[in-house]
């Protein structure tokens, strides 16, 4: 196996999902424990993951520097590459920052690392700082035009470094960079796949007999979540939508035919008022999104109860939750909070129920890959991610009734321009933020003042990285015009063109 060591990195994660997409077996472990792991575990290499510090920091996580001495093939992935220059005699500096796509020159084709590689492609980036000073016997194999060190490798050491990151998707070639790892590293291949038969015999096992009430919002999450919970316990689950205003129109109708085939009946609970009574006054995104989580729970709870005096035995409460959600909401040891997923970090921390998340290891390409073998309409698989916080995150500052309804008015007339255009398919997700920001219009020969709207539309495949959509002209100036003169007070729209990184996907 190749061991990967968890600096805290957004995609260190994905480091070993992509391993084992290509026949890799591989591990996680933390840095201050990695000296004793590969003495137990035995690994045929070591990939040292990105992280969210500067190396030069106090309290940067490190890594004994006995390690580079084993003689076993290293790989050194943006932090991963910092720390290798840190402790060897090399120097890192806060200097040249580079975020998002990044074209790669390779200068050295000789390198076992770099066989098949093009002579140019984009590499997807995400550091702030710099290696000025390599150690010795460490030569370049590949630059960007504004950092000289992108990609260097020592022959002697049997050590490689890339500043970019070679686990995602947005990196052309990246997977034959791993791959080319892999094969220095020696390692057979070995089939990897997901098994849904294993996860519902898993839900079996862990909830016997008793009682599971679930969150379901009709994304493809939460659908495909339920769906394996329904397999595995039939009518020992109580899906619950909560009907708190802040969801699409169709969520509900979703809801209610996923279970259809299963002989359940979904419980709706209507609580728009009181989920906006509760998110008066609050601007703060995090506040936000723990109001809603604490909402969501107090909601289950009070279901839980009611189910209790019908002799149901509820202990578990089903969560949709996914790998991003996770290391967003600071899901390792060595992970930068991003923001709190009301799932995740905006959870009560007295909570009366166990949760069961059948999907927090996969991806969002995974999940959807897993709805088509348990059997979900292609309708449902397809569905655009929704946050959980719904449209409450995607109004900057206060949720009133009134800007609500203009976000919802405006997100209809984004999804009817994209369907109609034929491409709405081809979108990972696409919204219009409520942005707080005003400016001057003018509207009937006069002037008029009135909020900003930015449009953002992206694809990806997986959340972890994301480009923006290149859409054609001519269809966003119709979702411009129908937005601006459809939506009562908005003077203007503008659209997003920022990756991911640095962007996230979602504004708040």
């Amino acid at each position: 196996m190749i061991l990967v060591v968890d600096f805290g990195g957004q995609t260190a994660h994905l480091i070993s999902r992509r391993l084992k997409q290509l026949g890799c077996p591989a591990k996680f472990i933390l840095p201050e424990n990695a000296l004793q792991e590969v003495s137990k575990e035995k690994p045929l290499g070591i990939i040292l993951s990105g992280g969210p510090m500067s190396v030069y920091e106090k309290d940067a996580p490190t890594i004994d520097k006995k390690i580079f001495d084993l003689g076993l093939p290293i790989l050194g992935i943006c932090y991963g590459f910092q720390i290798i220059p840190q402790l060897l005699g090399g120097e890192v500096i806060s200097g040249r920052k580079e975020y998002g796509p990044a074209t790669l020159k390779i200068t050295n084709h000789k390198s076992q690392i770099t066989k098949s590689l093009p002579d140019t492609s984009t590499v997807w980036m995400n550091h702030g700082d710099e290696i000025v000073k390599l150690p010795e016997d460490f030569e370049v194999v590949g630059e960007t035009e504004n950092v000289p060190f992108t990609f260097s490798v020592s022959k002697k050491r049997n050590i490689y470094g890339v500043l970019f990151h070679p686990e995602v998707e947005h990196t052309e070639n990246g997977s034959q960079i791993l791959k080319n790892f892999i094969e220095i590293c020696g390692i057979e291949k070995h089939e990897f796949s997901i098994d849904p038969k294993a996860i519902i015999e898993n839900i079996k096992k862990t909830v016997g007999n008793a009682h599971i009430i679930g969150a379901v919002s009709g994304g493809v999450d939460s659908a495909v979540a339920a769906t394996l919970v329904a397999k595995a316990v039939g009518k020992q689950f109580t899906p619950i939508f909560v009907d708190n205003g802040l969801m699409r129109e169709d969520a509900q109708k979703s809801v209610k035919t996923i279970f259809e085939g299963f002989g359940i009946v979904p419980t709706i609970v209507k609580c728009e008022s009181e989920m906006l009574k509760r998110l008066k006054g609050i601007i703060d995104p995090e506040q936000k999104r723990k109001v809603i989580g604490n909402f969501y729970i107090d909601i289950f709870e009070e279901e839980m109860f009611k189910l209790i005096k019908k002799d149901k035995d509820v202990q578990f409460l089903l969560q949709g939750t996914i790998y991003s959600d996770v290391i967003e909401s600071q899901g390792t040891r060595h992970a930068s909070r991003i923001k709190s997923h009301h799932n995740v970090g905006g959870l009560p921390e007295n909570m009366k129920l166990k949760l069961i998340e059948p999907l927090r290891e996969l991806y969002k390409d995974e999940v959807r890959a897993l709805g088509r073998t348990i059997g979900l309409p292609e309708e449902f698989v397809v569905k655009q991610p929704f946050p959980g916080p719904g449209f409450a995150v995607r109004i900057r500052g206060e949720v009133t009734p009134d800007r609500l309804a203009k976000e919802k008015q405006a997100d209809k007339i984004v999804l009817e321009e994209l369907k109609n255009a034929g491409i709405l398919p081809k979108i990972f997700i696409s919204f219009p933020v409520m942005t707080e920001s005003f400016s001057t219009a003018v509207k009937g020969d006069g002037k008029f003042f009135g909020e900003v709207i930015c449009l953002r539309v992206v694809e990806s495949k997986d959340i972890m990285t994301a480009t923006w959509a290149k859409l054609p002209y001519e269809i966003l100036q119709k979702i411009s015009s129908r937005i601006v003169n459809e939506v009562p007070g908005i003077s203007r729209v503008v659209y997003d063109i920022s990756t991911k990184p640095p962007a996230t996907m979602e504004w708040e």
